[in-house]
């Protein structure tokens, strides 16, 4: 009997993106699986049931969770989890650290969970890579949102009324958010700064049109992420991006560390060395922001600077985040299908380094800790 591969409707009001799109529904009807997703499953990425061709199952609530593979954009609720019979492998971006009860559920269920932000960012894996791909969208997205609350423009313009300079725009985090904040500013026509603790991401910096921020710390750390810097690197950090921060129009922050909290940045004080009609727009509000002042999902104005800390940015662009995503679910889902069956390599270090939960034990060693199992 061939595989069955199920996708339900997203639970999570704010959350627009879904797990299939009807190109990578076609692909995976090739590859020998059958498909059945949840009647509307992807109407809010504008992705409607007709366009998947009669080939997907339009199935209800109770009965798209009975499957040998699920895929989800968010982590399931528990009650859903219950619903899926032992050794069925669920996808997603399962944030494991903010759903430890979650995590319990498919622990005790006896559930394959892979969580797709514990793919290991490795070569191998850059079509897997779920963190990269939305990443993207957010760091182009962060630029929009601070164009449109910005007091300036950010573009040169020679008029009659005589010249407006270009707005001066600060990429903190020169991930792959930033690095696509910084392309994006400077195509809007706005003099670029940025500047990441991590000095091996200067030359990307400059190659983009920035003016990479130079200073004395090397934070290089594992997997791509910057280490926690020591208090006295801290200060340091903070001293000379005071000046850089106090001289922009607008500041993009982008520093996340999945798991765990956001690294405080920008203070109080540097806020309110901004100009009046400043904006700062904080993408690691998830973790907390980088700014002291960011208050997640809110937009607050501070000694005349307006602080935008937005959540769950791609859901904003449901059309091509859901593209992206849905493409690095079935990069992922291929590893494991062969003549459509489902084989689990527990060798591959992409398969066992993203594996969340699996026959009752919890894998990933930091959500074990959390959990104290």
């Amino acid at each position: 009997m061939p595989l069955c591969v199920a996708v339900p409707k997203e639970q999570t009001p704010s959350e627009r993106r879904c797990a299939l799109t009807p190109d990578i529904a076609k692909r995976l009807l090739q590859s020998g699986v059958t498909l059945k997703i949840e009647q509307g499953m992807g109407e809010a990425a504008f992705f409607a049931d007709d366009r998947f061709g009669e080939q997907v199952k339009i199935s209800d609530k109770k009965d798209v969770w009975q499957a040998q593979v699920i895929l989800t954009v968010q982590m399931p609720h528990i009650d859903d989890i219950q619903k899926m019979a032992a050794g069925t492998v669920l996808m997603g971006l399962l944030s494991p650290h903010q759903h430890l009860e979650q995590v319990k559920a498919l622990r005790d269920g006896k559930i394959t969970a892979l969580a797709m932000e514990l793919v290991p960012r490795i070569s191998r894996a850059q079509a897997i890579d779920v963190l990269s791909s939305q990443a993207a969208i957010a760091g182009y997205k962060a630029v929009l949102m601070a164009a449109d609350k910005a007091a300036v423009f950010f573009p040169m313009l020679t008029t009659a009324a005589g010249t407006i300079r270009p707005a001066k725009v600060l990429i903190i985090g020169a991930g792959v958010a930033g690095l696509q904040a910084i392309a994006t500013a400077r195509r809007l026509g706005a003099m670029v700064e940025a500047y990441d603790v991590r000095a091996a991401t200067k030359e990307q910096c400059q190659s983009l049109g920035a003016k990479f921020i130079d200073m004395p710390i090397k934070a290089e750390g594992q997997g791509g992420y910057a280490r926690e810097l020591t208090a006295d690197e801290k200060k340091q950090q903070r001293d000379i991006l005071a000046q850089h921060v106090a001289a922009s129009h607008v500041v993009i922050t982008t520093a996340a560390i999945p798991g765990r909290p956001s690294p405080k940045i920008i203070d109080k004080a540097m806020v309110e060395a901004m100009a009046a009609g400043s904006v700062i727009v904080d993408l690691a509000a998830e973790g907390g922001g980088n700014c002291e002042l960011t208050r997640a999902g809110e937009t607050l104005c501070h000694n005349g600077v307006t602080i935008h800390a937005p959540l769950n940015v791609t859901s904003q662009m449901p059309v091509h985040a859901s593209e992206m995503y849905a493409k690095n679910l079935y990069n992922l889902l291929i590893l494991m299908l062969k003549e459509g069956e489902l084989h689990l390599d527990w060798t591959d270090e992409i398969i066992a380094g993203s594996t969340l939960t699996h026959d009752g034990v919890i894998k990933h060693a930091a959500t074990r800790q959390a959990i104290g199992a």
